[in-house]
């Protein structure tokens, strides 16, 4: 329906980026890295070719958590929190169920 109001309102809606925090986990020695990005998918593809120098000697990784924020001032907070004593006691509640499922254990 060229004209209509639904159109119109989709040519008039603006682009928002948002921003992935994501965690991945080493398949071999179970260490995680907790990073964000614009495009997780492209960013993962990163880590697991060997692009990213600090995982680069943990490959294969593995998506174990992701969330997505509305800008990178929230994702870069929230990318800190994970990274302190607080965030990794509410990983380890959340990530519970995941390790139970996949018969891994922290």
């Amino acid at each position: 329906m060229p004209g209509s109001t639904i159109s119109k309102i989709i040519v008039k809606q603006k682009f928002v980026a948002y921003y992935w925090v994501y965690i991945l986990e080493s398949v071999n020695d179970k260490k995680r890295y907790i990073g964000f990005a614009t495009d997780i998918k492209k960013r993962i593809r990163e880590h697991n070719s060997g692009m990213v120098v600090s995982t680069n000697y943990r490959k294969p990784l593995k998506l174990i958590y992701a969330e997505l924020c509305l800008n990178q001032k929230d994702a870069r907070r929230r990318e800190n929190y994970f990274k302190r004593t607080g965030g990794r006691r509410f990983l380890a509640k959340r990530l519970k169920e995941y390790y139970k499922i996949n018969n891994n254990f922290e």
